[in-house]
């Protein structure tokens, strides 16, 4: 069974900057997209970035794009989401996820349907 654990949030102000990490277990994530999503208090799930299983193609959330900065690591089964120049609307809990089917189209799906699995999640917490 695959699992994820998040780690790296924690209340930090405006304009300042965390670096999320993503460890996965108990199945690889090589041939699988990545994704990084977010939940505030009261709102719904939202997409924030993703990782394709092919090199270097990425996607982001028009709301964080030039700000959040999405990698990853294959060969230590992690996934990386550098948050720079962080907002109090940035303010959620933010969980990683691996897409349920390997491989398939090289844009990674923002649909939140699409990932099997999922972390627990960290919080983010940004003061004005």
């Amino acid at each position: 069974q695959v699992q994820l654990v998040e780690s790296g949030g924690g209340l930090v102000q405006a304009g300042g900057s965390l670096r999320l990490a993503c460890a996965a277990s108990g199945g690889g994530i090589s041939a699988y997209s990545m994704g990084w999503f977010r939940q505030a208090p009261g709102k719904e799930r939202e997409f924030v970035a993703a990782t394709s299983w092919r090199d270097g193609i990425t996607a982001y959330a028009d709301s964080v794009k030039g700000r959040f900065t999405i990698s990853r690591d294959n060969a230590k089964n992690t996934v990386a989401l550098q948050l720079n120049d962080l907002r109090p609307e940035d303010t959620a809990v933010y969980l990683c996820a691996r897409r349920l089917r390997m491989l398939g189209a090289m844009t990674p799906t923002e649909q939140a349907e699409a990932y099997g699995y999922w972390g627990q999640g960290t919080q983010v917490t940004v003061s004005s």
